[in-house]
């Protein structure tokens, strides 16, 4: 199948799609890198909420954390995977086919 025969709905996630993972992604996608409490403090929602959705995203091999001592704590850091960018980029060109020009 060509690219021009590719319908870019099939780019659709729905995993990414729920507002507070498509703004983890955006971020994400713009930092490279985050710290747990620079994306929470980014999305205002409380560090539960934003492990449950980091969780999804990790299950979906779309995040990957990295943890880290940083003043003498442990810090997360999360970022996008390659498959995570991919799917990011694809569910954004689909939501520009369904919004159109």
């Amino acid at each position: 199948m060509s690219g021009a025969d590719t319908d870019p709905m099939d780019g659709f996630d729905a995993t990414i799609h729920a507002p507070n993972r498509l703004r983890i992604c955006a971020l994400l996608d713009t930092a490279g890198e985050a710290e747990f409490a620079v994306v929470q403090r980014q999305l205002d929602v409380s560090a539960s909420v934003l492990s449950k959705h980091v969780t999804v995203l990790m299950e979906a091999g779309y995040v990957e954390q990295r943890k880290a001592v940083r003043n003498t704590r442990q810090r997360v850091w999360l970022r996008l995977t390659r498959h995570g960018h991919e799917a990011y980029q694809a569910h954004l060109a689909a939501l520009r086919a369904i919004v159109g020009p």
